[in-house]
């Protein structure tokens, strides 16, 4: 087995702020502009629209904000009991994922967060075309919410989709900070029975002492093996081990406890992902908060059409996700429809959603997650009959049938970007390694005061050249972006290493908005940046 040789150098490691973002490099970078920051923890951009400005203010109004759902939601330390395995978290509420909120389209979101964390927190809400000033960024958009503090967060949420919401502060999302957000379309075109919303994690926090403070602390330091070349093992006979799930660190001593053991991952490869499928040594893997030992059983009678929207909440791993002996008709991915298409199987990076339909058989059947490139599945059940439930370790054959992933599908012809040539391109070269850590975004860690200025009205291309021996699911807040020829609406997609993914969206909501890899270490070691738009 080849061990990708980007593993095999000491790194130095890399300073994170108190703020829970990495300390940012200064200089300029071609077509990125610096400006200050305001004493609120706002931006001061001088020639940008501000994400609490008129130009914001007047394209909300033009959503025509409706009825508004009132939602209170609670961040705190909590027990959490994951099925078979009860650890301490932090979470909204007392449940994993959180509370659902769900909103039909057209109608105003007023959602009061209360902070009873021991740090500053956050809320982003991941997909959502929404006002600036509500989208949840620390020091970008708004002032962290304090310990003990509170923030009401209300826009309007016109359009229709599968999404959910996290913190954008530090590390906090690979905790249990997460929930659905499910936006009704009050014209459904689609005919079902029964619907399921599918969360899939990697889960870390709490088990053996582990935090993923710990596990950004311990990436941080780099990767070595005592200048030992696991690409070259030098007759290292890796048969003796399990180099999928193997967790290693360099000759320094592991983190003491409470920190946990040692968690980073190497060998974990995977060819849908280009090569290296991840950084983390997960515990365990989740399906709606419960581990395969005791998952969470979905009930239907045969012949039931199901809709599924399934979510990937995890902070390092892909999921390819199948259902035992059935196939599945994509019709949406990332909240936006596709020209439907049937598979066994899919692909979701970090952040990620696809809506899927099937018809429920008669007997019990495993919703299986592998966690791809890891060996390692999340696991529910469904159940239309009696029969013995599978056993976690259940490995339906549909996972390596027909796989689809998001540069297969077209958009549906309703939300298809319509043809035009871009007003301007900006190349995003992502650029780091796992030997210092370094992830960055041409070569720049992240500085809330840097810029790439679009023009309100533009068509953008951006241009993700990965210059990394990694895959990276990019994000951009407040917009949604076309793949090529004719491909779906996206807000996240995976750029797998050495490739170049091109991606159109109209610059229709002004702000000062985030683009960043969905990794949750990759970002909060450097690699996100912003998009700033004229005034």
């Amino acid at each position: 087995m080849r061990i990708p040789h980007r593993r095999a150098v000491l790194g130095a490691g890399i300073a994170v702020a108190g703020s829970g973002l990495l300390a940012a490099c200064s200089g300029s970078t071609s077509g990125m502009d610096h400006s200050p920051m305001g004493g609120d923890g706002k931006p001061s951009p001088k020639g940008y629209v501000s994400p609490g400005g008129k130009e914001v203010a007047d394209a909300e109004a033009k959503r025509m904000p409706g009825a508004e759902r009132k939602v209170k939601l609670t961040a705190a330390a909590t027990r959490l009991d994951l099925g078979g395995r009860s650890v301490r978290s932090w979470a909204y509420g007392d449940r994993l994922p959180g509370q659902e909120v769900r909103i039909t389209a057209g109608d105003t979101l007023a959602l009061t967060l209360a902070n009873h964390l021991p740090q500053a927190t956050s809320l982003h809400w991941h997909g959502l075309a929404l006002r600036n000033d509500m989208d949840g960024v620390p020091g970008l958009t708004q002032r962290p919410i304090k310990a003990g503090a509170s923030f009401d967060y209300r826009f309007a949420v016109p359009l229709p989709g599968t999404y959910w919401f996290h913190p954008h502060s530090g590390v906090q999302q690979d905790r249990g900070l997460y929930a659905p957000l499910i936006v009704e379309d009050p014209k459904e075109p689609l005919k079902y029975d029964k619907e399921w919303v599918v969360v899939l994690d990697d889960w870390v926090d709490g088990v053996d002492g582990s935090t993923p403070d710990a596990v950004l602390a311990e990436l941080s330091k780099g990767m070595g093996m005592g200048g030992m070349d696991m690409g070259d093992s030098g007759g290292m006979d890796h048969n003796d081990m399990d180099m999928h799930n193997m967790s290693m660190t360099s000759k320094r001593s592991p983190s003491p406890k409470p920190s946990g053991p040692p968690r980073m991952m190497m060998g974990a490869t995977s060819e849908l992902l280009g090569g290296d499928a991840g950084d983390v040594a997960y515990p365990t893997y989740l399906v709606n908060g419960r581990t395969p030992e005791d998952p969470q059983t979905f009930r239907a009678k045969p012949g039931d059409r199901v809709r599924l929207r399934i979510i990937n909440a995890g902070g390092d791993t892909a999921f390819r996700v199948a259902l035992g002996g059935h196939k599945m008709t994509v019709t949406h991915t990332d909240g936006f429809p596709v020209a439907q298409a049937e598979t066994d199987a899919l692909l979701l990076g970090m952040g990620e959603r696809y809506d899927v339909l099937v018809t429920a058989k008669d007997g019990v059947f495993p919703l299986t997650a592998l966690a791809e490139g890891k060996k390692r599945t999340a696991l529910a059940i469904l159940r239309t009959g009696g029969g013995a439930a599978p056993k976690p370790s259940v490995r339906p054959k549909e996972l390596d049938g027909k796989l689809l992933q998001a540069g297969q599908l077209k958009a549906d012809d309703s939300v298809r970007l319509k043809f035009g040539r871009p007003d301007r391109t900006i190349t995003f070269k992502l650029t780091g390694g796992m030997a210092k850590y370094d992830w960055a975004i041409n070569g720049k860690k992240y500085d809330p005061a840097q810029r790439y200025p679009v023009g309100s009205g533009e068509r953008v291309r951006l241009s993700f050249v990965n210059d990394t021996d990694m895959w990276h699911p990019m994000h951009l807040h407040g917009h949604t972006f076309a793949l090529p020829g004719g491909g779906p609406r996206k807000d996240t997609a995976i750029v797998l290493p050495g490739k170049t993914l091109d991606v159109d969206f109209d610059a229709d909501n002004p702000g000062l908005w985030m683009i960043h890899c969905h990794n949750v270490y990759h970002a909060e070691s450097g690699m996100m940046t912003v998009l700033g738009y004229r005034k």
